[in-house]
C-alpha cells in the first residue's frame, strides 16, 4: 500500500507545525520525512520539481504543496471538516489572515536581536546560523513580503494578540467551540516567536490559556521514515484521476507552464498544467525516476504562466 499520508517538515518549522496539529486533531498515523532547512532537500526536491517551501505532503505519486491545500487535503482524507478553512467562519477566518501574513512576517522581527542570534547560534553553530540567514534573505528576494523589525514588528504581533483576545472572551477556540485549522493557523506565528525568543507567550489570560491547550493537541501517531521509502510510494503508484478542470484556465490544459508562489519563494516548477480547478493547479511531471508525479497548488496566490 503506498497510500499512507507522508509529510516532508523539519521540527522547527512554524508552518509544519500547522500542520502537525491538524494530524494531532484527527488523532492521524502519518509518515515524517525529515528534511534539511534549507535547500537543496534531496529527499523532496525531485518529488516537486524544485518548489522552495516547506512542509509538502505526499501520498503517493500525489505532491501537495503549501498547507492551504494541505488543510483541505487532510480534511477529506481524514474525513475531519475542522481541517478545512472553508468550514471556518468570517471573524475567524480574518483572525488565520492575520496571523499568516502580518504577524508571520512579524514574528522574528519581534524578537531581540540577541537573543534570536543566540538562538540561530544554538540550533544551526556559527557556520550554519550564516548560512541560514543567507538563505532566508533569498527566499523573500524579488517577493512582495516586506517583514517589519523592532517597535513595528512587536506592535504587529501586539495587535494579533489583542485580537485574539478579544475573540477568546467569547468562544473557548478561534473556530468557536471546538478546535480547528482556525486555531492552528493563529497559533504557529506565535509559536514560531516564542521559539526564536526562548520564551513563553506574554499575553491575556484567554490567550495564554488558549496557546498551552493548542500544544496539547498533540501531533497524532508519527513514524519516522527514509527517503527510499518516500520515493518508492511515489515510485510504486499511479496519481489519482484528474479533477474535471474550470473554463477559466490561466493556460491550456496540456501546455507546459511554470508555477510559482506570488509573495515569495518564488522558485518555478515546471511541469504540464494537467487540471485547474477552482482552488487547486495539478502539474504532471513525467520523471524519468519515478514516473508521472502530479504535484498540486492552490490557485490563490500562486502565477501560473507558459513556459
Amino acid at each position: 500500500m503506498n497510500d499512507f499520508l507522508i509529510l516532508h517538515h523539519y521540527d522547527s518549522s512554524p508552518y509544519a507545525e500547522k500542520v502537525r496539529l491538524m494530524l494531532g486533531l484527527a488523532n492521524a498515523s502519518w509518515s515524517s520525512m525529515l528534511s534539511p532547512v534549507q535547500p537543496p532537500r534531496p529527499n523532496l526536491d525531485p518529488l516537486t520539481g524544485g518548489y522552495r517551501r516547506i512542509p509538502v505532503a505526499q501520498v503517493g505519486a500525489d505532491i501537495f504543496c503549501d498547507t492551504a491545500l494541505i488543510g483541505p487535503e487532510l480534511a477529506t482524507m481524514l474525513n475531519c471538516p475542522a481541517l478545512d478553512p472553508a468550514n471556518v467562519d468570517a471573524d475567524a477566518a480574518a483572525l488565520m489572515e492575520q496571523a499568516q501574513k502580518k504577524a508571520f512576517f512579524a514574528a522574528i522581527g519581534a524578537v531581540p536581536t540577541p537573543r534570536l542570534l543566540g538562538t540561530m547560534l544554538g540550533m544551526f553553530g556559527p557556520i550554519g546560523a550564516v548560512k541560514f540567514i543567507k538563505d532566508r534573505i533569498d527566499l523573500v528576494k524579488g517577493g512582495t513580503v516586506r517583514a517589519p523589525k523592532g517597535d513595528k514588528a512587536r506592535a504587529v504581533l501586539n495587535s494579533l494578540l489583542d485580537n485574539l483576545e478579544s475573540r477568546l472572551e467569547k468562544h473557548a477556540w478561534v473556530g468557536g467551540d471546538a478546535p480547528s485549522v482556525a486555531d492552528f493557523a493563529t497559533y504557529h506565528p506565535l509559536w514560531l516567536y516564542a521559539a526564536c525568543n526562548r520564551r513563553p507567550i506574554e499575553a491575556g489570560a484567554k490567550v495564554e490559556a488558549w496557546y498551552q491547550r493548542v500544544g496539547e493537541i498533540g501531533h497524532g501517531h508519527r513514524e519516522e521514515i527514509t527517503q527510499e521509502r518516500a520515493f518508492a510510494a511515489a515510485r510504486d503508484a499511479d496519481p489519482r484521476p484528474l479533477p474535471e478542470s474550470v473554463s477559466d484556465t490561466p493556460a491550456p490544459i496540456g501546455t507546459t507552464v511554470e508555477v510559482a508562489p506570488s509573495d515569495y519563494g518564488r522558485v518555478p516548477v515546471t511541469g504540464m498544467l494537467a487540471a485547474v480547478t477552482e482552488d487547486r493547479v495539478i502539474l504532471a511531471r513525467d520523471t524519468d525516476q519515478f514516473g508521472l508525479l502530479h504535484v498540486h497548488f492552490p490557485r490563490d496566490g500562486y502565477s501560473v504562466k507558459p513556459k
